[in-house]
């Protein structure tokens, strides 16, 4: 009896638009040989009840982050420009909750 591969190696993260002019949000990782597969995977586990409009596959290998640690590296620190600190703008009375 021959073995047919069943093993799906690549790692998929899963994006969803949950409705047309938001942002796609990430839902999940899954496995599949394809990235056709993979859509289809995804349609069927995240979105099998109409909640979203649109999604993403993106193979994992493919996403470049960067760490906590690094943030130092990537943002310029606001310390050295307090006006931009939100005690230093007011707001009108009629807004009362932001």
């Amino acid at each position: 009896m021959t073995n047919k591969s069943t093993n799906h190696n690549v790692l998929y993260e899963v994006f969803v638009r949950s409705a047309r002019g938001l942002e796609h949000k990430h839902v999940g990782s899954l496995r599949a040989d394809s990235q056709e597969q993979a859509l289809t995977y995804a349609r069927d586990v995240y979105i099998r009840r109409s909640e979203g409009v649109s999604i993403w596959v993106v193979k994992s290998t493919h996403i470049h982050a960067s760490q906590e640690s690094d943030v130092a590296n990537f943002y310029d620190p606001m310390d050295d420009k307090p006006y931009r600190h939100a005690q230093f703008i007011s707001l009108p009375d009629a807004v009362n909750n932001m």
